[in-house]
Formats: C-alpha cells, structure tokens, sequence
C-alpha cells in the first residue's frame, strides 16, 4: 500500500516528527532555563521597585508625622509575625539559609517545603509590609530564595526531573537573583560557589552563567546599566596610610560583625528569661515589641536607621549626607531587632549601610585619607564579617562601586574581617540553615525509610520463624499420634 501526501502537511511524515523531536529537545534543554531566567529577572525588579515604593511611603508618614513609626512600627510587626507564622512558615529572614538547606539533601522535599510558589508570594508580600512599617530589612537576600523557588518550581516542565537538575535549578536561580539584585553579574557566580555549594559541579557552571546572563539582561533593560552605589572617585586615596586602614578597618567590622552574628546565633544567653518565654510562647507580641524597639531607634537616630540604609550608605558616599558616629550601632541595633521576630527580609543592604557608617567613623581616626574610601573598605570588611564569605563581599562591593582600583585593599579587608569573625561565632547562613534541615528532619527523619525498611525486614522474618515453629509442632504432633 502507497502513502499518499497529506495536502497540508507537504514534508514526509519522518521528517515532521524528526523536527518535532528536535523542537522539543532543544526546548527542555535551552528554553526551559532561558525563559526561567528571563522570569527571575523580571520578578528581581519588580520586587525592587515594590519596596522602593513601600520605603517611599513609610518615609514620606515618618517626615510628616516623626512620631508615627512609635504606633504603626509595632503593629506591623505584630502583623507580620501573625502572617509569616500562619500562612507562610518557611519564609522568614533572609532566604538564604533555606536555600542552602535545600541544597544539602533530599532537595526534591526540602524544595517543595521552602521553595515553593505560596512562598515565593509570601517573602514578597510579607516583606513589603515590613518595609511599610520602616523595619530594618533589606530585598536583595529574599530575592535569593525567590530566584530558586523560581527555577526550582520550573523542574514540572521536565519529562524526568532528577534530584541533580534540580540542585542545578535552584543553584541557577538563588545566584541569578543576587545578580539581578545588585547588579553584579560576578558576584552571582562566586557567591554560588563559595556561599551556596561548597562542592561546584561542572556542569552546573554552565547553567548558572547562562541563568545569570539572561536575568541581568533583564534587569539592565528595565533598570539601565548603572552600579549599586555609584562610581566612587579615589584619585588621592592611595596614601602611605592605606596598610595600617586596612588593618585596622578589618579588625573593627570583624569584631562588630561577630557579634552580630553571635547576636543572632546564641538569643538564649543574651535575651531575658521572660523575653525568651514571650518569644516562644506568644510570639506576635514578641513581634510587636521588637517593632516598638526598631521605632524608638530610629526616632532616637533622627529616622537615619529606618529600611534597608540604602539611601543613607548612598548618600554619605557620595558626600551629601552627614552620618553620626553612632549611626553603625544603632543601625545594628535596629538590624537585630528586625531579624528576632522572624519577619522576612535580608541583611546584606542594611550589612553595607552599616560598614559605611563604620567607614565614616574611621574617618575621625584616618583624616588625611579619602572618606570614600574608607566607606568602601568597611562595607567589604562588615559584608565579609557577618556572611564569612570575603571573596562574595569583596567581588559584590567592587562592582557595586566600580572600585577595580581597589581591588587589594578590598580582598585584604575581607579576608582580615572575616578572620576575626570566626573568633566569635560560626558563618551565620550554614549555622541558621541547620535549623531548617533539623525542621525538615522533624517532620520525616532522614533515615525514616531504612527504619521502615528494617522494622518490615524483621517482621518478615519474624513470620517465618514463627510458621517454621508451627509447622515443626505439627510434625511432633502427628508423629506422636501415629
């Protein structure tokens, strides 16, 4: 029998389906993660122009009434925990201890868990309200959990979706949305390697850089190309006094950003013993507390140590916008009391804020050297503290500012502060994401499955023993009868 031509499909039948296969290759191998990564780029700057506009509003209520912050404050911390705790557990702090908890192991539960799209909707909405009541948090650390729920949920599209793709996808995802976030395209890749994994697969690069690629051209389509904090101007800041302000700049936000971290990491030998019960067993009061304490500082700062610090760090750098010197401690003391209660929001903008009120501090000591500068070495030195991560920090604070000629004093910094770090307290992201795997443990034990396994094992042969028993009596018994 002859195959006749159908009229409207001209090509042979094997070649149609030939191009059909070929399509569909390259669509779950390239368009996939393309249109993935167009999305994460997309949902970053979106999400950075939702809590520019959520900041805009709080500042323009706290110019306009400066006591405002001590009623609304609260009760957006009250309101926030009631959220978080109710509808979106999983979504708290920064993201990223989630995220390296998801890379850990079991990354296909874990991820359904704390990667999923009613989070995703959670960390964006809960941390907005935040923003409204002036809690000091920050956007680019939640974008990192964003951008890996986003690629992790995509695995659906994949006909065999295995525990190593989605390790790949997540990886992807959490590094495109640091870059996204800042703007910075390399620290996306080092911060996926030295934060997230510490074991980088190889054919994980690739995946990775092309996520990245995708979801900056996005955001420099949307956004323009600029820098985070600008271009700083260091003509005359190479003085002979560079060496001993890198020493000294290091071991200061080293010193104050382990404590930060021991802060956070050990509550129960700091906090009250009825501040710990209020945390524990009436938690949205807890929140609102912690809320009053974040606008009584920043009412005391003069609204300075409100949000992320983006505009106070941008301002003092850029020289028209005076800090006081005690703008880091109160900075860091609201930072604390806006991560306690759980509320969703990260820590890297208000880290940098916080370094270059340190740099401006240092500037009483090092007159004679650039105050730019300085500002530059001790957000480095502050980033690098508190995430124990230098090389991220340096490469993050060098493209932020366009500062490739500082690059030495900037690696030197960080590594010195994150150094004395270590002193005080373990890397703050490994040590929080241990909560959620002993969490993600509480609910199915890892070893569950070989448990049942050898509970059913030893069954089995309890059953056999005991019909081998039985069938031997009743050998005894008939032989006794005959």
């Amino acid at each position: 029998m002859s195959l006749r031509p159908n009229p409207m499909n001209p090509l042979p039948p094997s070649f149609s389906d030939q191009t059909l296969r070929q399509v569909r290759r390259a669509w779950r191998k390239y368009g996939i993660l393309w249109m993935g990564a167009v999305l994460v780029g997309l949902v970053a700057v979106l999400y950075a122009w939702l809590m520019d506009v959520g900041f805009g509003m709080f500042r323009s209520m706290q110019q306009s009434h400066f006591w405002l912050p001590l009623f609304l404050t609260p009760a957006v911390g009250a309101l926030c925990v009631w959220i978080t705790r109710r509808y979106f557990p999983g979504s708290e702090g920064s993201g990223i201890p989630q995220v390296i908890a998801t890379l850990e192991e079991d990354t296909t539960r874990r991820g359904q868990s704390l990667l999923s799209v009613k989070l995703l909707l959670g960390k964006i909405g809960v941390s907005f309200i935040g923003i409204l009541g002036g809690f000091t948090i920050g956007r680019e650390g939640p974008t990192v959990q964003v951008g890996a729920a986003l690629m992790f949920n995509l695995r659906r599209l994949y006909p065999r979706a295995s525990a190593a793709l989605e390790r790949r996808l997540i990886l992807a995802g959490a590094a495109a949305g640091l870059s996204a976030a800042f703007n910075t395209p390399l620290a996306g890749i080092v911060f996926a390697i030295e934060e997230l994994t510490r074991s980088f697969e190889h054919r994980a690069s690739g995946v990775v850089i092309t996520v990245i690629i995708f979801a900056g051209a996005v955001a420099l389509g949307l956004n323009g190309n600029y820098t985070y904090f600008g271009t700083i101007q260091i003509d005359s800041a190479l003085t002979d006094m560079l060496a001993l302000a890198v020493l000294v700049t290091g071991i200061l936000t080293g010193v104050a950003g382990g404590m930060f971290c021991w802060l956070l990491l050990n509550t129960k030998r700091w906090i009250p013993v009825k501040l710990q019960d209020l945390r524990s067993n009436r938690p949205i009061a807890f929140g609102a507390l912690c809320g009053l304490a974040v606008a009584v500082i920043g009412v005391i700062a003069g609204g300075a140590t409100f949000g992320s610090g983006y505009v106070e760090a941008k301002g003092v750098l850029e020289g028209h916008q005076h800090l006081s010197v005690f703008y880091p401690f109160l900075k860091m003391a609201s930072m604390v009391s806006s991560y306690l209660p759980g509320i969703p929001g990260g820590i890297f903008a208000p880290s940098l804020s916080i370094g270059a009120g340190f740099g401006n501090l240092l500037h009483q000591v090092f007159s004679n050297t650039s105050l730019p500068m300085l500002i530059a070495l001790a957000m480095v030195g502050y980033l690098a503290a508190v995430t124990q991560s230098p090389i991220t920090a340096f490469v993050i604070v060098m493209e932020m500012i366009n500062g490739h000629a500082l690059v030495i004093s900037l690696m030197a910094t960080a590594l010195i502060a994150s150094r004395v770090s270590r002193f005080f307290a373990p890397p703050l992201y490994d040590a929080l994401s241990e909560r959620y795997r002993v969490a993600c443990a509480g609910a199915m034990p890892p070893n569950a499955g070989q448990m049942d396994s050898e509970k059913t094992e030893v069954k089995e042969m309890k059953e056999v023993k005991n019909a081998s028993d039985n069938e031997l009596q009743n050998e005894q018994r008939n032989g006794m009868e005959k």
